[in-house]
């Protein structure tokens, strides 16, 4: 039998966390357990996370509706449930505004790949939803077209989501994707962002598949495809209105722009290869400009 005070008392801890970490101003973000088919612990509105105590932590079912608790539930419970019923694995779930990993929600722009090997394994493409308005059945809709093939999201304009077997591992994913991010940002002031390998980061696949974490890139459905380039999710971009503005893509990611670019338009009386390595060296060289 579970114990709920227990569980209450570590969703207190992990928004003192994020409170701590500054992912969370003034009453932001929201947690949930849920501790049956039917039943879900819930942080309370309009509270500071940093300053919770178990009491404060309400009961909901699986529509929403309140079943207990003195404070009046999340106003953005129904994200968390739409997660819950969109992955039977799932028991926890984590959304703040860590304000590295915002910056790209309000920037728009996806998360680089094959950079870092703690990412690659930890958490692999991370996407970015298209942009609703908080807190209804509609903003809850944005995640379904992502959440079966990752643990973490990025919502437009407004922050992040994670979710995990526990409250600790939902919060894990956000604190690596945050640190991920503003590394990414420091790395761009001093003026290069280096890429791993197409070897090496499927070096970093074959341990993810080992050590048992799932990743689409590791499935059939995905085997041809660039691991560095954002291919799991770049077909969302559009309607997101994502683009790559800050950061360069991968050169394996350009050269197969060029090589499909080559293929479907080849130039008479020139080697396709020897061409495709001219264009590939050319917007190389322009990238470190």
């Amino acid at each position: 039998m579970q114990n709920l005070h227990k569980i209450k008392q570590d969703m207190c801890d992990i928004g003192k966390r994020i409170y701590n970490r500054q992912f969370a101003a003034a009453n932001d973000g929201n947690i949930t357990v849920r501790v049956s088919d039917n039943e879900v612990l819930c942080t309370p509105t309009l509270h500071c996370k940093g300053f919770l105590v178990p009491d404060d932590i309400s009961l909901v079912d699986m529509t929403g509706k309140q079943l207990s608790g003195r404070k009046k539930r999340s106003s953005e419970a129904l994200l968390h449930l739409e997660i819950y019923r969109q992955r039977e694995d799932i028991r926890s779930v984590v959304h703040c505004h860590p304000p590295h990993a915002t910056a790209f929600a309000i920037a728009r722009e996806p998360i680089p790949q094959c950079i870092l090997p703690e990412v690659e394994v930890f958490l692999g493409d991370v996407p970015i939803t298209k942009y609703e308005t908080p807190g209804g059945q509609a903003f809850a809709d944005t995640i379904i077209p992502f959440v079966k093939k990752t643990n973490v999201m990025i919502l437009a304009n407004h922050g992040t989501v994670s979710y995990g077997e526990t409250v600790e591992q939902a919060y894990w994913w956000t604190e690596i994707l945050d640190s991920y991010c503003r590394m990414l940002m420091l790395a761009k002031q001093l003026g290069n962002v280096s890429y791993l390998s197409q070897e090496k980061s499927k070096e970093l696949l074959d341990l993810k598949d080992k050590w048992g974490y799932k990743d689409p890139r590791n499935t059939s459905e995905y085997e041809n495809c660039d691991i560095c380039a954002n291919d799991i999710f770049r077909d969302s971009w559009a309607e997101a209105g994502v683009a790559q503005r800050a950061f360069n893509p991968p050169p394996s990611a350009v050269a197969s722009a060029a090589k499909a670019a080559v293929a479907s338009s080849p130039a008479s009386g020139i080697d396709e290869e020897k061409l495709v390595k001219l264009i590939t060296d050319e917007v190389i060289r322009q990238m470190k400009a």
